[in-house]
């Protein structure tokens, strides 16, 4: 039996592959939306990437297309990738996936950021899915308890270290009524290194798939 969420993720990564040119440095995400891209890649003549992991780079290296250090790229034309959930505004709430840190670096260098999601992600307002904080490991409980004075219930993500070596703090139950502030206060705690409200990197283009097809939306 098909998979109806499998099949909108694939038209979504479809439609995100009309964006991409030909000789062009390509910002890749992390998820399984992104993987439907990565297999679709072979399509276009790509320079090159910048990954936000290391499990895409290794993706994207098994299908022979170069990786480029973004400090030697400087600034993307485009950055792909998906969301754990998207407000009407373009914010964003990413890092399910724990990659959240360097999506974030590189969705900064991008002067566009297309996002692809399900149906199922699109909500009014943020924060059914949790918030995933970046912590050095040092300071975890002392950013937990920090995170519960802001209202937030974290849980430590047992047994999974960032690329950077630090922890992730799934922090549930946050009020995300003003993303960005929210996303500075939480990035102003000492030890937080990221966090997964991305408002000051939010889209600029989402494709949402649904079943009667893919809708485009520009923020």
């Amino acid at each position: 039996m098909s998979d109806p969420k499998l099949a909108q993720k694939q038209a979504a990564a479809k439609s995100a592959l009309t964006y991409i040119d030909d000789g062009m440095i390509l910002g890749v995400g992390t998820g399984s939306t992104v993987n439907c891209l990565i297999e679709l890649l072979p399509q276009v003549r790509l320079k090159g990437a910048v990954t936000s992991s290391q499990v895409t780079e290794d993706k994207l290296r098994a299908l022979g297309i170069e990786i480029f250090d973004l400090n030697t790229v400087g600034e993307l034309d485009l950055y792909v990738d998906g969301a754990d959930e998207i407000d009407p505004h373009g914010n964003m709430i990413k890092g399910g996936g724990g990659a959240l840190t360097r999506e974030k670096i590189v969705a900064a260098c991008a002067k566009t950021f297309v996002c692809m999601v399900d149906d199922s992600k699109t909500v009014e307002k943020l924060g059914k899915f949790p918030v995933a904080v970046e912590v050095l490991p040092q300071a975890r409980s002392y950013v937990a308890r920090e995170l519960v004075k802001l209202g937030g219930d974290p849980v430590y993500r047992e047994g999974f270290v960032t690329d950077y070596g630090n922890v992730i703090l799934d922090t549930y139950d946050l009020d995300i009524k003003n993303p960005s502030e929210l996303e500075k206060t939480l990035n102003n705690i000492v030890g937080v290194v990221c966090n997964g409200i991305f408002a000051s990197q939010s889209a600029h283009i989402m494709l949402k798939a649904g079943n009667d097809g893919v809708i485009t939306v520009k923020f």
